[in-house]
């Protein structure tokens, strides 16, 4: 059968460290095995801020053909950073050119960058290709400060509201990684629920990343295995509004410090930017709570992923930090099943990561009921930490059950692209 094709434009992709490049990087991987030829359409990284990571070129297929644009470089002081705006004009002219001298059956772009997801419009209003929107995080979004009027926030929301019924109204497929990503989307704009196919497919988990990690002789170095103590590593950025249950999971340890004398966080990659060594997050509420430095670290800089699974697989346990909003479903779940090592949760209720962690054995989860439940972490965190000690201490890989993680594994993920993408051509 002959493989029907996909542009997928992302401005991030390997060498990029990035998070949200490992999306369309597993979705190009496993196309082919259902039926469409990927083509990814990114920005050259000598225009990328953060420092690249060639170990990550390793994961890609050999035969995946990759597209690379240039942008215009970020000036100071620095008015223009993102790069799916630095480049946006680079991207269409390239893409423009892709559609109209070879046959794509669709066009597939994740967003953020958010910008990019205008393309899409663009690109359908002058080729005539069907397009859809891929939300690895909500465009309209109310961020802690965004009713201060003429804030950075406040005007990117404005922005958020203004731009996004533009991208999306010829839109034939919305994805997320969770129903919650583009729920609101579709009540925005109820034209979707009949024109667009609509689905919700999770950060999927790949094996090959872990079978790579032995030949490459990383070894860990921001800290050491200690004995007698439980050090839990949380890898990767800070939603905004995860600070309120982790302010509560802190004021619990500062109120019981001898229940949690032995009990480490190590906070990787929570920067403010992704090459900023300086940039704490996370430091000054440890430190308003006397814990910096007993009982929390942070190294705010973000490190290239595969040292970051060297660092998982040296620590005790996973930190799996929620949002106030049920919707937030961390890809960090999937990393630490493969890590083979315990998950250790503070999560909405509502969240489908809790079923998932539950279900599969994998970890133990606190479970909170939004902002309505903050205070309700700090009472009963002593008594789940000391339930987590348990579970920590009894935990065996074998027992998580592999086979209902399987669902989960990128390729199963992809698969579900795929029949997306199938649902938006029988619609001709």
């Amino acid at each position: 059968m002959e493989l029907k094709k996909v542009l997928i434009i992302y401005p991030h992709f390997p060498p990029s460290n990035l998070a949200g490049m490992h999306r369309p990087r597993l979705f190009a991987q496993h196309l082919p095995s259902f039926g469409w030829e990927s083509v990814i359409l990114a920005v050259h990284e000598k225009y990328y801020e953060e420092n690249p990571d060639w170990n990550l070129v390793k994961l890609l297929p050999k035969d995946l053909r990759i597209e690379k644009v240039n942008a215009f470089k970020i000036r100071k002081p620095r008015l223009i950073g993102d790069i799916g705006l630095r480049a946006f004009f680079q991207l269409y002219r390239r893409a423009s050119k892709l559609i109209n001298n070879e046959h794509f059956d669709f066009l597939y772009i994740p967003i953020p960058s958010f910008y990019c997801a205008l393309l899409g419009r663009l690109l359908n209003r002058r080729t005539g290709i069907k397009y859809g929107i891929d939300y690895i995080d909500p465009w309209v979004h109310d961020f802690p400060g965004s009713n201060k009027i003429f804030s950075r926030h406040w005007l990117s929301t404005k922005l958020a509201k203004f731009l996004e019924p533009i991208a999306v109204k010829k839109a034939s497929l919305i994805t997320g990684v969770a129903e919650g990503y583009y729920k609101d989307v579709l009540e925005r704009n109820p034209h979707l629920k009949t024109q667009a196919v609509c689905g919700a497919m999770p950060y999927g988990g790949e094996k090959k990343d872990y079978e790579l990690i032995e030949s490459l002789g990383i070894e860990p170095y921001l800290f050491q295995k200690k004995e007698g103590k439980i050090q839990l590593v949380y890898a990767g950025a800070m939603l905004p509004k995860a600070y309120e249950p982790l302010e509560a999971i802190f004021k619990s340890i500062a109120a019981n410090k001898e229940i949690f004398e032995n009990l480490i966080f190590h906070f990787i990659g929570t920067g403010k930017t992704p090459d900023d060594a300086e940039g704490f997050n996370i430091k000054p509420l440890a430190e308003k709570y006397g814990l910096w430095q007993t009982n929390v670290y942070e190294y705010p800089k973000r490190i290239p992923y595969f040292n970051v699974l060297v660092h998982l697989n040296i620590a005790d346990g996973i930190f799996i930090l929620g949002s106030t909003e049920p919707h937030y479903t961390p890809s960090k779940v999937f990393q630490g099943v493969l890590s083979k090592k315990p998950l250790v949760a503070v999560l909405h209720k509502d969240s489908i990561t809790v079923d998932i962690i539950r279900s599969s054995r994998s970890g133990i989860v606190l479970g909170f009921d939004g902002e309505n439940g903050i205070e309700e972490i700090e009472r009963v965190f002593p008594a789940f930490f000391e339930n987590a000690r348990q579970f920590i201490n009894c935990f065996k890989p074998e027992l998580v059950n592999s086979v209902f993680f399987e669902q989960y594994s990128a390729k199963n993920v992809t698969a579900q692209l795929s029949k997306l993408l199938f649902s938006t051509l029988k619609e001709d």
